[in-house]
């Protein structure tokens, strides 16, 4: 019997972010509902790295590279047209659901 060695978590999140779309959306929403500022950076960190990489993902976005790492360090603010801009580039956009009221 062969055992896999294993991965760092790091690594199976960043593959299914790239590989899985379905978990992607979950992965956001779960952050947007629960998450703050800091956690929402560090997956869209993972996401740029799922995506190909910063620099590539700047020129999809049509933003500078540089512009693209300050948005994202664990400092970032970006502005929603760049936050915007840069799910788009990875194929999402942001949506508004309603919640359910309770009776």
């Amino acid at each position: 019997m062969q055992i896999e060695p294993s991965r760092p978590d790091e690594e199976v999140v960043i593959e299914k972010l790239r590989d899985d779309p379905e978990f992607v959306a979950g992965y956001l929403n779960a952050l947007l509902e629960d998450g703050d500022q800091e956690d929402l950076m560090l997956a869209m960190r993972r996401m740029a790295k799922a995506y190909s990489g910063v620099p590539q993902l700047a020129e999809q976005a049509e933003h500078n590279a540089e512009l693209l790492y300050r948005m994202l360090s664990t400092k970032g603010n970006p502005e929603l047209r760049n936050l915007r801009a840069l799910l788009k580039a990875m194929g999402k956009r942001l949506v508004v659901q309603p919640i359910a009221r309770q009776a």
